[in-house]
């Protein structure tokens, strides 16, 4: 006895579109370098999520709170068919996995996984914003993604290397001899 394929109709409703998806990562917290590769890693394992690139490091000064570390800082660039809403529960479950802790807000942290973009999506709910809102105003997050990604586009604000271009840089340094590895 042999079965029919699904009727295209019934297969086209259930595709998702892929879409290219954008994660800032960073932390000043423990090993940074080493919870910066496995919050890597762990995103990489995730299904429906293909991991496309990672920027070099990035030293960045504290943002929000100057009284705290440096930061180490990466962008990761994916393609993914999966919901905006579950791109954002796997990363606060991997930043919980690696030990995060919520004491102070821009505090120090051993990981922040924050979702940049999802394609083109626009989303404003008290859970999710996209783009991240205030991604356009941060060189910590801008210049690591602009590094993979020189093409990059922060849907509503323009290209990321013009949104660079008039933003101070200064406290934004490339760690040479820090990598963190696509797995």
């Amino acid at each position: 006895m042999s079965t029919s394929p699904p009727a295209v109709s019934d297969t086209l409703s259930t595709l998702r579109p892929l879409r290219r998806v954008v994660y800032s990562l960073g932390g000043n917290v423990g090993d940074v370098a080493e919870t910066l590769q496995a919050a890597v890693t762990l995103l990489a394992q995730t299904g429906e999520f293909i991991v496309t690139g990672v920027s070099a490091v990035y030293r960045t000064a504290p943002w929000g709170r100057a009284d705290q570390p440096d930061f180490l800082n990466i962008a990761l660039l994916a393609e993914s068919t999966l919901p905006s809403a579950v791109l954002l529960q796997r990363g606060l479950a991997i930043e919980d996995a690696l030990g995060r802790e919520r004491t102070v807000r821009w505090g120090p942290r051993t990981i922040d996984i924050d979702l940049i973009r999802v394609g083109a999506r626009m989303r404003n709910d008290p859970h999710l914003v996209l783009p991240h809102p205030r991604a356009h105003e941060r060189a910590f997050v801008l210049v690591p993604w602009l590094d993979a990604d020189p093409a990059a586009e922060l849907p509503g604000h323009g290209f990321v290397a013009d949104l660079v271009a008039g933003l101070d840089t200064s406290g934004v340094h490339r760690v040479a001899d820090v990598r963190i590895d696509l797995p």
